[in-house]
Formats: structure tokens, sequence, C-alpha cells
């Protein structure tokens, strides 16, 4: 969340940088500063009032050595009275700070100056392409009529287990997938990124840690019983490894990667833009999380984008880089970059990956911070990436390569498959 700091610093310009996510925050920043001021009023009252204590406590043993009980006696009502007006201040201390939170977890996170204008995904900007089209054979097959034609993918048998937007993968489906998971794996630890494998359920405090709650709580798989909700991504539960920690300087920066199943509730999703696996309620993922220093999250930030580039182009997939504008960007994110693959039987861009900046939006909510050389502490700047989702990789990778003898297995993922065409 925004810290107070930005917020009284330069109150106008935080309510302008959050319109550029389509988001009026007249009244929530200017209720912020009202009850700081508040809280800054009562917090210099019981200052005084405890230094006051502090005197009669000091002047009532005095009294009573010399004797004179009846002074003591007003001074211990005097000191009753300060303490109850204590136990009043301490209420509006705390409805000062909880009022001041709550608005904050409602405020997102401001749009770095890079962000372009715009409401919806049609404002994007396209940054950057690369990748050659396929030019597919006449007859050619949209990717759930090639899984069913292969028997990689069994949609329907997912609907009977559990429903819509839960597949079975089968055979050679399920060693491809496996396959991209490992080959993803294999690239992030070569590029320095630590594995971590997470829990795929988390408590409610990891929920608001990374952003989640309360932005996107009907989103999310909530098991009501014990509280705990199923991931929409890796990101929350290894994010939140460092939730209250204070990490020495010279560990930044922190570099983690993981591989997790990813629960969405999507609700509202319908239409020919979700089937297939095209939008799915659990899917695979493999994810890359960055700790960093705040002079050094940028450079950080294109790291990450070279590394998503280099697994699209090893995979032989035509993409795009779009940089989101604020009416398209999350609640969370300070910057993000989409990279989309070319659909050659659908003839669409599919999203494979976000890549974003947080600057210290969820270091802020997570107390994530780090000690620099001063000893000074101050909070982190967070950063995660797609490093890829895979169900939309694996339906441009069947459909941009079907042939008629088969599907061919970009050679990279061959020595996972151990196959190199399926047919």
């Amino acid at each position: 969340m925004l810290t107070l700091q930005q917020i009284k610093e330069n109150p106008q310009g935080v309510i302008e940088r959050l319109a550029v996510k389509g988001f009026d925050g007249n009244d929530a920043i200017n209720n912020v500063i009202a009850l700081d001021a508040m809280r800054r009023e009562q917090q210099l009252k019981n200052d005084n009032i405890a230094a006051e204590l502090k005197k009669l406590a000091a002047s009532i043993g005095a009294l009573m050595k010399q004797g004179q009980k009846e002074q003591a006696e007003t001074a211990k009502a005097t000191v009753a009275a300060l303490k109850e007006q204590q136990k009043e201040i301490a209420d509006k201390l705390s409805e000062a700070e909880n009022g001041i939170r709550d608005i904050l977890l409602s405020v997102p996170n401001l749009p770095c100056a890079a962000v372009p204008a715009g409401k919806t995904a049609a404002d994007n900007v396209v940054e950057k392409t690369g990748g050659n089209m396929p030019d597919l054979h006449e007859g050619a097959m949209p990717h759930w009529d090639l899984a069913k034609k292969y028997n990689l993918i069994d949609f329907d048998l997912g609907v009977k287990i559990t429903g819509a937007g839960f597949p079975v993968y089968i055979g050679k489906g399920a060693k491809l997938q496996r396959a991209l998971i490992q080959f993803f794996l294999d690239s992030a630890s070569d590029a320095g990124y630590l594995e971590v494998q997470p829990p795929y359920v988390v408590n409610e405090a990891s929920g608001y840690g990374t952003g989640q709650l309360p932005d996107k709580e009907g989103q999310m798989y909530h098991c009501q019983f014990d509280n705990l909700y199923l991931i929409p991504t890796a990101e929350v539960p290894v994010t939140n490894l460092y939730r209250d920690v204070i990490i020495p300087g010279d560990r930044l920066p922190i570099k983690n990667c993981a591989y997790s199943a990813c629960f969405r509730r999507e609700a509202g999703s319908y239409g020919k833009d979700v089937r297939g696996l095209n939008r799915l309620h659990q899917f695979d993922k493999v994810e890359i999380v960055r700790i960093e220093r705040p002079e050094d999250s940028y450079a950080a930030l294109e790291e990450m984008k070279d590394h998503v580039q280099g697994l699209l182009d090893s995979l032989g997939l035509p993409w795009h880089i779009l940089r989101l504008c604020g009416g398209d960007m999350s609640f969370t994110s300070a910057i993000t970059f989409d990279f989309e693959v070319w659909s050659a039987a659908q003839e669409r861009w599919l999203e494979v990956s976000s890549v974003s900046n947080f600057e210290t939006y969820q270091a802020n909510r997570l107390k994530c911070r780090f000690r620099g050389e001063d000893k000074k502490v101050q909070l982190c700047h967070t950063l995660n990436g797609s490093a890829l989702a895979l169900p939309r990789i694996m339906a441009a990778l069947l459909e941009n390569n079907q042939t008629p003898e088969g599907i061919v297995v970009p050679e990279c993922l061959r020595k996972y498959t151990g196959f190199d065409i399926i047919d």
C-alpha cells in the first residue's frame, strides 16, 4: 500500500497519478490526511499526559515521605483522571490508525511516470515484436481440436470430475506439460533464480501482503472452514517468504523461482475467447520473483523482460510486448509489461506473461525491508513475472507447430519429452 510519506509529501500529485489508473483518489487521500492530523494531535496529547504522569508519580512519593497525605491523595486522583483520558485517547488513536489502514488498503498503487494514459486494453502500447509468423497448411485446426485428434487433453473428462476450466492432460499432452515446466525451471535456475516449492494455499495475511486481498477476493477460491485461500499465482506465497523480514543489504538482490498450480475463479468469463486452454480455473505456471533495492529495481525489470523474451525465442513462438496503460494495469502494479504470443489457428494474440514492478507497494504491506550500509532500514522493491504460464503456451505450440504429419516439438523441449513429434 502507499506510505503516509508518499501522500503527505505531494497529495495532489498522488491524486493525479491515481487518475491515470482511473481511480478517483480525492476523498481517500484527503481523508487519510485528515485522519493523520487527528492521529498526530491525539499522540501529542498522549505524550503530554505521559510526561505529566511521570512528574506526578515522583511527587506522590515525595509527598508521602513528607507526611502530606492529603496532597498525595489529591495527586493520586489527578493520576486516575489522566489515565482515564489516556484510555479515551488510545481509542481515538486506534480509530485513526485503523481508518488510515482501511483507506490505504483500498487505494491502488501509483503508476510510474512511464505508464501510458488509457482506459482499456485497446490503449496498451506495443513496445517490441519478435519471432516469425507461421504459415499453416490448409485444414489447420485450433488447439482444442488438435488435443482431441491426438488424445492430448480431455476437456469433457475435466468437466465430469470437477467442472469447466479444469482439463485433464493425457499421454504426450501430460509429458509436454512436464517438459515445459522443467524447461522453464531450468532456464530460471541458469539465470540465477533459486527455486522454492511453496504451499498452494495461503492465509489471509499473505493475501493482504501481496494485494490480492481485499481487491481480488471474489476471484480467489476460499476454503471457508480454515479461512485459507488457494493461490492464484506462486507470487503470493513466494513474496510472503519475506513478510515481516529485515533483509541484510548484502543479501540483495533476492531472486526466486517457483512452479505451482494456480487457481482462479475467473467469475464472469464466458464465450469463445475462453474456449479450450484460453482461460482456465486451474493451470500451471513458473513464476520469477525478485526483491531489490529501490535504485536497482528498474534494471531488474529489464532483466526479467529479457528472460521471458528468451524463453519465447527458444520455443520459436511469435511474440510482442505490451506496455500496459493505466486503466489496464493491476491494482498493485507500478508498471506492467504483458507478453503475448500469436495463436495461428485462432488468429489472435494470447497473453502468456505479465512482468511487473510494484516498487514499495507490496513491501509496505508486507513490512519487507532491508538494512543498508548506513544501518538505515528502508522498504524494498518487489517484482514478479510469469516465466511462463503454460495453457496458452501449449495452445500456441500445438497450433503453430502443426503439420500434415503431426505436431513438431520445439528442439529445446525434446530432451524432456523424449519425442520430436506428436503424431
